[in-house]
C-alpha cells in the first residue's frame, strides 16, 4: 500500500515515514501544499495522512480540493487534539478520519488500513484468495494452518495482487507499490519476486498476462 504524508514538522515526517515503512507501508512525504498537489497529481496512492497546518496553506485546501475534483482517495487528518472545530470541517469536508496529536504510530496505521480497506469495499481487516489468508496488520500470509514465509516487498506484491484480484497489474503498478520516491528501483525487481512467491505458493497462483502483467488464477470450483 502506497501512501503520502503531508506534514511539515521534519522530525515527525520523518517519524512517520520509518514507522509507517516498518508497518508495511510505502512511503511518499512532503511538507507543503504545493508538494501534495504534484504528487497527488503525478501518482496514484491509496491513502493521504494530511496535517491540517502547512507553510504555505491548509489541509483543508487540499482535501476541498481533492473532493472537488471527484478524487475519492482516502484521507486521514492529523489534528491538535484540542481542535475539535477543525475535526469537524475535516470530517464535513470529506476526510474519511483523524487522529489527535500526539498520537500512538500502531493506532495510525491501523486507522489508514481501515479507511483503504473502506475504499476498497471490504469489512474484512484479512484478504482471502483460493486458501491463502493474507494478515495486512499482522504481515501474516497463512494457506489453512501453515505460515508461510515472505520478505517485505515479497509480501507487498502479493497484498497487491490480492488487494485487486480480479484485475491485471502491470510491472509499474506493482513497482510503485514497492517502491517510494528516494528508493532505487531496480529493473528485475517485479519478476524477481513474482518467481519467489510462486516457488511458495505454487507455480499456478499467479498468472502472467502477456505484454499487460500479472494476476491471480481463478478462484478454484
Amino acid at each position: 500500500m502506497r501512501i503520502l504524508v503531508v506534514e511539515d514538522d521534519p522530525i515527525l515526517m520523518d517519524g512517520l515515514s520509518v514507522g509507517l515503512n516498518i508497518a508495511g507501508f510505502t512511503v511518499d512525504a512532503v511538507a507543503s501544499c504545493e508538494d501534495a498537489y504534484s504528487a497527488i497529481a503525478s501518482q496514484n496512492y491509496d491513502a493521504l495522512v494530511l496535517d491540517l497546518m502547512l507553510p504555505d496553506g491548509s489541509g483543508l485546501d487540499i482535501l476541498a480540493h481533492l473532493r472537488r475534483n471527484k478524487n475519492d482517495l482516502p484521507v486521514l487528518l492529523l489534528t491538535a487534539r484540542d481542535q475539535i472545530a477543525d475535526r469537524i470541517a475535516g470530517l464535513d469536508a470529506g476526510a474519511d478520519d483523524y487522529v489527535g496529536k500526539p498520537f500512538d504510530l500502531d493506532e495510525l496505521a491501523a486507522r489508514i488500513r481501515a479507511i483503504a480497506r473502506r475504499s476498497n469495499g471490504r469489512s474484512s481487516g484479512k484478504i482471502e484468495w483460493q486458501d491463502v489468508v493474507l494478515d495486512p496488520a499482522q504481515m501474516t500470509v497463512h494457506r489453512g494452518d501453515a505460515l508461510l514465509k515472505f520478505t517485505r516487498r515479497e509480501f507487498a506484491v502479493l497484498r497487491a495482487l490480492m488487494e485487486r484480484p480480479n484485475a491485471t497489474l502491470s510491472k509499474t503498478v506493482l513497482e510503485e507499490a514497492l517502491y517510494g520516491w528516494q528508493e532505487e528501483v531496480e529493473s528485475n525487481a517485479v519478476e524477481v519476486h513474482i518467481h519467489h512467491l510462486r516457488a511458495k505458493l505454487g507455480s499456478k497462483f499467479i498468472k502472467t498476462v502477456r505484454g499487460l502483467g500479472y494476476r491471480l488464477a481463478e478462484q478454484e470450483q
